[in-house]
């Protein structure tokens, strides 16, 4: 327990020293797990075990968000490969004059040993990248759409790379997995009967470890791979996102011992280390490839910058490429630690980086030609929300009534903003007016035209966060209307008034005050002799006085 308790507090330290920097934690777990590599801490045994239930878990809860449709679009798959390609080769290049120069132990490396460092270079960390779209809430935008495809990409040629170095190709009952398929079936009836709460955590968890990693395991393929591809079979679930946000906690918690096992991979040398920064330089290139590579593909050139800075890191599959790589004799030992570094130090730049990532792709955007908005991508064009006098942002079961409500009985013209395409049909079918866009993402606003007539902007997504960005996004765009939002908490509702909305709608107590209603009527109605007339029943969050805040607060005192 003691050694235990010297890697929490370890991980706390650095977490929060980071954070004090303006760094993401994950830079200091980075920099707890160096600390304690460097000071001989006692190993723990259990800590790669909790790291790879970490990564596990991340994997499956990406599945659960992503549309396997996405990966066969040009701006994926070409995007992988083609970039793939050029950062091997700028890899190899850079190393190879290193090789020449007489740089440490790079004069005696093949260049198929060159080759495959660049290779383990050439991927982007999934675990970085996703945490930052996190706190960015841009996962849903088109830009984090494209860098999560990307990256699931890459994770299945650095699987395609490890299954072919092991040299035993999968068991002939690998065949069997296309029967989870149809079996999906099975786990959804059984999701439907788990309900909510921890036992539903406890569903996901196991389907992810026992289905996903468990039995990939078993046939001969990664695991990894199996947890990723269960969530994708999981994703068309309705309660898919419920399960993702249980999950969530826990899985950030697992992440921190991935963080700071990365630290622990050896004490490292003068000469290691300054070989290691030496890689970073070849971050920019990546970047710039990135970009033209997007560009190419008809986004925006802000998109395509957006896309790259966020790309801008090295992989944990690349220390996990070079130690198969160095047991198999192909590589020296001491790139281990090398790329070990080079991941870490890569993490904290790409930390900074991104830190000012919007405004640092506004700028390099110049770099790059214009284009007219009819030859962009069609989700990165103009968006048109026409002569509305509201819009609806978020059109889950609070933001579908808010829309309705205003449109049938206030009789205003309304637009909605919803980023699942299954909903914007399925609304659409109805005769929503809906406009498939995150509303969290500052490129939306950018996209918008001819807003002018908007007099009132309703915030109607789930999360606090989104809608406390939703709101800077609109305050940044000049937005002068009115805004009302909806909150869980009372700490919510004050942040949301702090931050300049007009009302906040509190979902619990608003649902106390019309349930009291209810029943004293019910109760009125009885003592007069008369038949209480039935209310149907209220779904959870149907907001159907969004805008009685507005008024009250009108009102003179």
């Amino acid at each position: 327990m003691a050694a235990a308790a010297l890697y929490l507090g370890a991980a706390l330290l650095g977490g929060f020293i980071a954070v004090l920097l303006r760094l993401p934690p994950l830079v200091g777990f980075l920099a707890a797990g160096f600390a304690l590599g460097a000071v001989g801490a006692p190993e723990l045994p259990y800590l790669e075990p909790i790291a790879n239930f970490g990564v596990v878990l991340l994997l499956f809860a990406i599945g659960l968000k992503l549309d396997v449709r996405t990966l066969l679009r040009r701006e994926i798959w070409l995007t992988t490969l083609v970039h793939l390609g050029i950062s091997v080769a700028i890899g190899v290049g850079f190393l190879g004059l290193l090789a020449v120069i007489g740089f440490g132990f790079l004069a005696a490396e093949s260049f198929g040993a060159l080759a495959l460092v660049g290779f383990a270079l050439s991927f982007s960390s999934t675990v970085f990248v996703v945490k930052v779209l996190d706190d960015r809430s841009d996962t849903t935008s088109l830009y984090g759409r494209i860098a999560v495809g990307v990256l699931v990409m890459q994770d299945v040629a650095a699987v395609i790379f490890l299954s072919m170095s092991s040299g035993e190709p999968p068991s002939p009952w690998a065949l069997l997995l296309v029967l989870l398929v149809p079996g999906r079936r099975i786990l959804y009836r059984i999701w439907d009967r788990v309900g909510h709460g921890e036992l539903q955590a406890l569903f996901g968890v196991c389907v992810a470890v026992v289905l996903g990693y468990g039995l990939f395991e078993l046939v001969g393929i990664a695991g990894d791979v199996g947890a990723l591809v269960v969530g994708v079979l999981l994703a068309s679930h309705p309660q898919a996102g419920e399960l993702s946000r249980s999950l969530m906690t826990f899985k950030d918690l697992m992440l921190v011992a991935f963080f700071v096992q990365i630290g622990l991979h050896g004490t490292p040398h003068a000469l290691e280390v300054g070989l290691a920064l030496l890689l970073l330089l070849l971050l920019p290139l990546q970047v710039a490839a990135y970009a033209v590579v997007l560009w190419l593909m008809r986004l925006r050139r802000r998109t395509s910058f957006l896309a790259a800075l966020v790309l801008s890191n090295y992989s944990e599959f690349g220390i996990i490429v070079v130690a198969v790589g160095a047991s198999t004799g192909l590589l020296d030992d001491q790139w281990v630690v090398v790329v070990s570094l080079a991941v870490a130090f890569s993490f904290g730049l790409s930390a900074v980086v991104n830190r000012r990532g919007v405004e640092l792709a506004s700028r390099m955007s110049r770099l790059l030609p214009a284009r007219d908005s009819d030859r962009l991508h069609p989700d990165d064009r103009l968006v048109d929300i026409g002569d509305a006098d509201a819009l609806v942002l978020g059109l889950g079961r609070v933001g579908s009534a808010t829309y309705a409500r205003l449109r049938d009985e206030y009789g205003l013209s309304v637009v909605g903003v919803e980023h699942d395409q299954n909903r914007v049909l399925s609304l659409e079918e109805e005769g929503y007016d809906v406009v498939r866009a995150d509303a969290t993402d500052l490129e939306f606003w950018n996209r918008v035209q001819r807003a002018g007539r908007v007099k009132m902007a309703v915030l109607a997504m789930p999360f606090h966060n989104a809608n406390l960005i939703a709101l800077a996004r609109l305050q940044a765009a000049g937005f002068t209307g009115k805004v009302a939002a909806v909150a869980r908490y009372d700490d919510d509702v004050a942040e949301l008034e702090r931050h300049g909305a007009d009302a906040v709608f509190h979902l619990y107590g608003s649902a106390g005050f019309a349930l009291a209603d209810h029943a004293a009527e019910v109760l009125l109605q009885e003592r007069a002799g008369a038949q209480p007339v039935p209310h149907p029943p209220a779904r959870p969050g149907d907001e159907r006085d969004i805008l009685d805040p507005l008024e009250r607060r009108a009102e003179p005192a």
